[in-house]
């Protein structure tokens, strides 16, 4: 120990320490520099790896407020087209005053395979509880479903017009051409019993006729898209696109004060409504 420090001490007085210490300084320098950007490297790799972290929780968040919202616009969306229809059926009943209506939402469907041949009925969540009976008409704001057949405490079946075994006294709106309005077993409705030598033609408005008692008068049925008549038949018969969209059916008005007629029918008899009642 005593050696080298002497060896120092001399080294240093003749001047050899100075050169070995540039030599030491340029061997470290580039050293200090690699190892100084290795550090640095690191140090960006470790934050660049949090940020990715934190950008992909950011995303992931942001996909769950993206599906969150999307659902609650769907929402939203539903329930301004359930307004918009309760707003339409109370412009309804306000412009229509002389009746009074009990709203209800169809909560079922049924087509074919009823033992009374019954093809095309809907099911609404009102029944005797709420004043429904069997007899009482259903329309929406654009014209008439059809007419209860079955009222159970809370449920109500509901015969559309255009079952085939539907029929309805009607008449043209403004020629006051009348007729029987049918339904069919393709889902469309046919204007039957009208006279030769009346006039009607595509784009007259058909309304209910209130003959026969089973409906109120001026109840909108559809439009007539084509006219048949042949000279050898005694009628001509009209084929009529229904006013209310069946297939898209949500929330409906059964007319509570039209109390219809009983009205005995004989067979063959062409009285609107004819079925019985269960």
């Amino acid at each position: 120990m005593l050696v080298i420090v002497v060896l120092s001490l001399l080294a240093s007085h003749l001047g050899y320490v100075q050169p070995l210490r540039d030599v030491a300084r340029n061997l470290l320098v580039p050293l200090q520099v690699v190892m100084s950007t290795i550090s640095q490297a690191i140090e960006r790799s470790a934050g660049g790896l949090q940020d990715v972290q934190q950008l992909r929780q950011r995303v992931e968040w942001l996909q769950a407020e993206v599906n969150r919202l999307s659902v609650e616009n769907v929402r939203l969306a539903e329930v301004e087209q359930e307004n918009r229809r309760l707003r339409q059926l109370l412009n309804y009943t306000r412009n229509n005053p002389q009746y009074d209506y009990r709203a209800a939402a169809v909560v079922g469907q049924k087509i074919g395979e009823n033992p009374s041949n019954l093809l095309f009925t809907i099911f609404i969540d009102v029944g005797v509880r709420d004043g429904v009976a069997p007899g009482m008409p259903v329309i929406t704001d654009r014209g008439l479903v059809g007419r209860i057949i079955r009222a159970g405490p809370n449920v109500a079946e509901v015969l559309l017009l255009i079952d085939p075994s539907s029929a309805v006294n009607a008449r043209v709106l403004n020629s006051r051409v009348a007729g029987i309005v049918r339904g069919s077993i393709e889902s469309e409705l046919i204007m039957e019993r009208i006279p030769q030598g009346e006039r009607i033609s595509p784009g007259d408005i058909i309304v209910t006729s209130g003959l026969g008692g089973a409906f109120p008068d001026k109840l909108v049925i559809g439009q007539v898209v084509e006219v048949s008549h042949r000279d050898a038949d005694m009628f001509q018969t009209a084929y009529v696109r229904p006013a209310v969209d069946f297939s898209r059916i949500e929330t409906v008005l059964v007319i509570t004060t039209f109390k219809p007629l009983e009205i005995e029918a004989s067979p063959g008899s062409d009285i609107e409504g004819s079925n019985t009642n269960p």
